[in-house]
């Protein structure tokens, strides 16, 4: 070999390098594009803008309560694309500045569990903003928005399908900026179960995660045993694919669909699936429930924590409204409740609305006897040690009544019932209410109650004398509530009972 033959060679490697690099730079960038989509500024802002503080307005008192969890989606414009689940970044960016200037700030998802493990209500109105599925909006949209407005947010992580079906879901190179952002923190939302499967032979459909699966091959559902070990093994896997990128260990799951029960999921499989949830999480996070469970004692002792949806048709003074109904509230601030008549939920079927079917100033439902509404469920639902004094008129003998539930929407809830002769304290037991205790009184069209709730007891004293105690038999968040009314007609000649007085009080 002569002495320029390495001269050659290494020519030849130069050469071949400057060929080469480009071609790599280019297909390093395309794959950089492809893991990490370009974001948007948010709406209206200016370039070199600092972004909005979230102060509280002045004259505006700071004041402990609990926190409001707000369910979002996506975030993006494409029409094409978008569904009731999708806000326009516009709509998100007005929504996160009505809540800044309503005094608002967001809570992480540490804070958020410090909270529900019996932690101080923070100082401040505050809100938990969670997004489920781990969309590419959040990156490309949401991300920026927060930073606009020095907000945080928890996305719950389908974790199978990030990465894939680009460029819908975020990819984990995403994942990875938005949690050095210090905006995010990244929860669980199943593996491979936020899908439907069929659960008989007649292939209908229900959640994965939720009921036991038909195995079509077999010809049966799966054992129980099989399903736990189903659940539980997407759940680790889940978590390990999130940690596995160098993230932290998620504490909340929110429910896919939110549901946690199965089309043929009855208790036993119901309970395996909370086991599991309670095993691993903080709480699981759902947007539907049978009962008002607003982050706070009740919620934290059912392990399950409400959120407020937010839709494409949510508008902000809707979302405003809607957040000031699940902010908790004391008695001290409710003491006259029915002069409050926007702040009753009825759960008949008589179509009322207001106070006008329990005060007796109607109208009154044509189709049924009966009326019941709830005051501030959302709001009351952590409510103990208060005192309801009421009165009511227009009782008559054997064909009306009316009753004051106590501890509303908790697991011990007590009923007070006042007829014409009779006080009956009545208790819920396998979703209907029986007799627990029954006083004679003295007749008349009108009578007066107090209702004193305590953490352990319930007394009940009517007019001034006949006298009911009762010990309660749940602990905790499970015993706290609100209160609720109903009258009841069942004369001939439509002769209704009605509430002319009630008042609430701390203990």
């Amino acid at each position: 070999m002569t002495r320029s033959a390495p001269k050659r060679a290494l020519l030849g490697l130069l050469a071949l390098t400057m060929v080469c690099v480009p071609f790599y730079g280019a297909w390093r960038y395309e794959e950089f594009h492809r893991a990490v989509t370009v974001q948007e500024p948010p709406p209206g802002a200016r370039p070199g803008a600092a972004p909005a503080a979230g102060g509280t307005p002045a004259g505006r008192r700071a004041r402990g309560t609990a926190p409001v969890v707000l369910a979002y989606h996506d975030i993006s414009r494409d029409r094409r694309s978008r569904s009731r689940y999708t806000v326009t970044p516009e709509a998100f960016d007005a929504q996160l500045a009505a809540l800044s200037a309503a005094g608002y700030r967001t809570l992480d998802t540490e804070e958020f569990v410090a909270y529900l493990r019996g932690g101080p209500a923070p100082a401040r109105p505050t809100v938990f903003l969670t997004f489920d599925d781990g969309t590419r909006g959040l990156w490309v949209h949401a991300d920026r928005i927060l930073a606009e407005h020095r907000m945080k947010a928890a996305a719950f992580l389908i974790t199978r399908s990030v990465g894939s079906h680009r460029p819908y879901y975020l990819s984990w190179d995403e994942i990875g900026r938005m949690h050095d952002s210090g905006r995010w923190d990244f929860q669980n939302h199943t593996r491979d179960l936020h899908r439907r499967a069929a659960v008989d032979a007649s292939g209908r459909l229900s959640s994965a995660l939720a009921a036991r699966l038909w195995l079509p091959g077999e010809k049966r559902r799966e054992t129980e045993r099989e399903y736990r070990r189903r659940v539980e093994e997407d759940l680790d896997r889940s978590n390990d694919d999130i940690t596995g990128h160098g993230l932290p260990v998620p504490r909340l799951f929110a429910y896919p669909f939110s549901e946690a029960d199965g089309h043929t999921s009855v208790g036993p499989t119901n309970r395996i699936l909370r086991a599991a949830l309670a095993s691993r999480f903080a709480a699981a996070l759902t947007n539907s429930s049978v009962r008002p469970l607003p982050a706070g004692r009740r919620a934290a002792a059912a392990r399950e924590v409400r959120r407020v949806e937010v839709t494409a048709g949510t508008g902000v003074e809707d979302l405003m409204a809607d957040v000031e109904r699940w902010t908790a509230v004391p008695p001290a601030a409710c003491p006259a409740p029915l002069t409050q008549p926007e702040l009753w939920q009825h759960g008949d079927r008589a179509g009322a609305t207001g106070v006008g079917v329990l005060t007796g100033a109607g109208p009154y439902p044509r189709s049924t006897g009966y009326a019941a509404a709830a005051y501030r469920p959302e709001s009351s639902a952590d409510w103990t040690g208060y005192t309801v004094d009421a009165r009511v008129g227009d009782l008559r003998d054997a064909t009306n009544n009316v009753r004051l539930i106590v501890r509303d929407g908790g697991l011990d809830p007590v009923a007070v019932g006042l007829s014409y002769s009779y006080v009956r304290l009545l208790e819920l037991r396998g979703g209907r209410w029986h007799e627990a205790a029954r006083r004679r009184l003295t007749d008349s069209a009108g009578h007066r109650v107090r209702i004193t709730v305590e953490d352990g007891r319930t007394v009940v004293v009517v007019d001034g004398g006949t006298r009911i105690e009762r010990a309660v038999r749940a602990s905790g968040g499970d015993a706290t509530g609100g209160i609720a009314l109903s009258v009841r007609n069942g004369g001939p000649a439509g002769a209704w009972p009605r509430f002319t007085s009630l008042a609430v009080r701390p203990r």
